[in-house]
């Protein structure tokens, strides 16, 4: 959830299916027929403001009746319609194309085909709108905005933002439209076996100046060239199980959409997610980063760099900036400036261990060391704010309460404000340890220190590594239930323990901060009926007193959150049951995942599979989301027990893979200076292309 919006419930998708476009921060929804309908969340949306909130083709004054809908990219559809058939008459002859693609601006072919077997006559009309809203506004079903100002020239229109001059959308057009103030329109006669077309480009405009269009194929910096060229680079990623394939191109995909990059040297760094959070977000960009490391290593160096330049450096009650803490969410639109005092918020509990989790997995898996150097005194700024902010009673927990009544109730990743409840169901009162930040808090010590041990510093690797113990312990002893059999999801302002069951102490597998004699009954519970839906991991177990399926997150299923308790109990592998039940969640995952289209979103309602045999959408979920969409990738790691150690030269797979993945292959896994092709089938592995002075730990 994002601050911008905190309290307020996004609103519905029109029916009859939203089409979701998107590439780097800009994005597109629209209906089926690619229309885009005024008083509704559709847009075309760019830097966090709808461009164009209007956008309807007609042809003779009627909408085309849809055929089909093509998506060969997260940024490229197309929409293939017919013009009604004439009265009396069975067949329509007339096809219409619409290929749209969307970059840094937008551009729409539109093709006429006249199938028939005389000329036809028609009118092709465009009408365009815009009220230039903040996104959140959108989202929010408050877009009333200022509206915006329409003028036609003889070779374009212009949309203006009536509140800032400076921001507007060039709409222009190829075969001489007859351009008035909201509309383009052609008469045209198609002759009989004929064709008609016209391109249309939206240009944005920011403080005045046109942005370049990248729309062309050739550009360097086309969508088209960025994927192509990120491809070529990534892991290829390929599947014999049913379904399976599809599920990794959908994924490769979507992330590469996803990509944003610095205009300051193109570093590219990972969105959260479309269509509401094309932005860079810390919890979700670091988590996405950490699963996308079997794809590209360079996507998580480059999320790094972006946060450390964002990192905090003062204290401010009202954006809850703190030196050396993370951020949660950074935003560009027209009330991005007037939220919180800043673009800029930091209102996140688990972002800051996270950060040092993810600089030092990137060290393990090959990333350059002088870049692991240069964010080093971010790692250390990161474990000072643990220590002094994120601690404010020195109990040894990191705690959060917000500062002022406009930042976000809770902070860890579950952040709606009825998230953290008591197993009857009144809320936890702040400040609020959760368990899972905890974890993190542990890996982040245990992740410094070997960083610290491989750089020279043996002191500071003693340390953190004692404080890790202390934690470790401490941890038990504070969040353990022993009536219950599992840890407390929190610790509220009284230090009393949140007896909720819910996914979160699945986080704690995942980051090891669970000692083996407790594993075996968090594994019990985990697997239940309550909290295992069929179809993945319930956030909250369906025994609790908030327990609402639809929930956004007392009962739902994420993605994400299953792929990180499915790592986390494969961390656990030795303890009866965890392969099991890892490998049962997988499977009901993957499944639900399938009758999504092969693209997770970011939520679906929790509802038992013995109830509906297919998942139940969640109504706003995200999709593309990122951590949805890199959650199959950390499946495939998780399964094949892959774990590079790059400066030791050790490379372990220890596979136990499902027989419905079917025969797994990584080719161009690059490793440091190394690049290896690894293939897994069951229990079984090959790998090709280790160096000889390399360790190959496996079965």
């Amino acid at each position: 959830m994002s601050i911008f919006n905190a309290g307020q419930p996004p609103v519905a998708d029109d029916p009859g299916g939203i089409v979701t476009m998107v590439e780097a921060s800009t994005f597109c929804l629209s209906d089926a027929l690619g229309d885009i309908h005024a008083g509704t969340a559709q847009g075309l949306f760019y830097r966090d403001a709808r461009v164009l909130a209007r956008w309807e083709l007609r042809l003779d004054g009627h909408a085309p009746e849809r055929l089909s809908l093509m998506m060969p990219e997260a940024f490229r559809a197309r929409f293939v319609a017919r013009k009604p058939p004439n009265p009396g008459v069975a067949d329509a002859t007339v096809l219409v194309l619409r290929r749209r693609m969307i970059g840094d601006g937008m551009r729409e072919t539109i093709e006429v085909h006249n199938l028939g077997d005389e000329d036809t006559a028609m009118t092709v009309t465009l009408t365009a709108d815009s009220d230039f809203a903040d996104l959140f506004a959108v989202k929010a079903g408050r877009a009333n905005g200022g509206g915006c100002e329409i003028n036609a020239s003889e070779n374009s229109l212009h949309l203006t933002d009536r509140r800032d001059s400076g921001r507007g959308l060039t709409v222009s057009a190829t075969n001489d439209p007859m351009i008035q103030p909201g509309s383009l329109s052609w008469r045209i006669v198609v002759p009989r076996h004929s064709s008609w077309q016209t391109v249309v480009f939206c240009q944005p405009i920011i403080e005045h100046r046109a942005v370049p269009l990248n729309l062309a194929d050739d550009d360097e910096d086309s969508p088209t060239n960025k994927i192509r060229q990120w491809r070529a680079t990534a892991t290829s990623l390929t599947a014999g199980g049913s379904g399976l394939n599809a599920i990794l191109q959908r994924t490769e995909s979507d992330l590469g959409a996803l990509r944003l990059d610095d205009p300051a040297d193109g570093t590219a760094y990972v969105a959260a997610g479309a269509p509401w959070f094309m932005a860079l977000f810390g919890r979700d960009s670091l988590l996405t980063s950490w699963m996308a490391l079997l794809l590209d290593s360079a996507l998580a160096l480059g999320t790094l760099r972006q946060l450390a330049k964002l990192q905090g450096t003062e204290v401010d009650p009202v954006t809850e900036e703190e030196p050396g803490r993370i951020m949660h969410e950074m935003r560009h639109g027209p009330s991005g400036d007037q939220v919180l005092g800043g673009s800029v918020y930091y209102g996140t509990a688990d972002a800051t261990p996270l950060f040092v989790m993810l600089l030092a997995e990137c060290w393990r898996w090959g990333v350059d060391e002088s870049a692991i150097r240069e964010l080093l005194p971010a790692a250390d700024a990161a474990l000072s704010w643990i220590d002094r902010f994120g601690d404010d009673d020195g109990d040894g927990f990191v705690e959060y309460q917000r500062k002022t009544d406009r930042g976000l109730a809770n902070q860890g990743w579950k952040d709606s404000w009825d998230s953290i409840s008591f197993a009857d169901g009144h809320l936890a009162d702040p400040p609020i340890a959760l368990c899972e930040v905890q974890g993190y808090v542990y890996a982040a010590r245990l992740g410094r220190a070997e960083l610290a041990e491989a750089m020279g510093d043996s002191a500071t690797a003693t340390r953190l590594r004692a404080q890790a113990a202390e934690l470790r312990s401490r941890f038990d002893e504070a969040f353990w239930i022993p009536q219950r059999g599992w840890y407390a999801v929190a610790l509220d302002g009284a230090k009393r323990q949140v007896d909720s069951l819910t996914s979160n102490i699945a986080h704690c597998l995942w980051t090891g901060i669970i000692p083996d004699e407790r594993a075996a009954q968090v594994i019990e519970h985990l697997g239940k009926a309550d909290m295992d839906s069929g179809f993945g991991l319930r956030t909250l177990s369906s025994s609790m007193r908030r327990f609402n399926p639809m929930g956004y997150h007392n009962g739902s299923v994420w993605p994400h959150d299953t792929a990180i308790a499915i790592a986390g109990l494969l961390n656990y592998r030795h303890i009866p049951g965890a392969w099991e039940l890892s490998e049962r969640l997988a499977g009901g995952l993957l499944e639900a995942i399938r009758d999504f289209g092969s693209r997770p979103p970011e939520l679906f309602c929790g509802f038992a599979r013995r109830d509906f045999r297919s998942p139940v959408p969640y109504p706003t979920s995200c999709s593309p989301q990122a951590w949805a969409s890199a959650a199959p990738l950390l499946l495939m790691r998780s399964f094949l027990g892959l774990s590079p150690n790059v400066p030791q030269r050790r490379l372990t797979v220890t596979p136990r893979l499902p027989e419905r993945a079917g025969r797994v292959r990584l080719a161009d896994l690059r490793l440091g200076s190394a690049t290896v092709t690894i293939e897994g089938e069951g229990t079984t592995v090959k790998v090709e292309g280790l160096p000889s002075d390399w360790e190959l730990i496996q079965p």
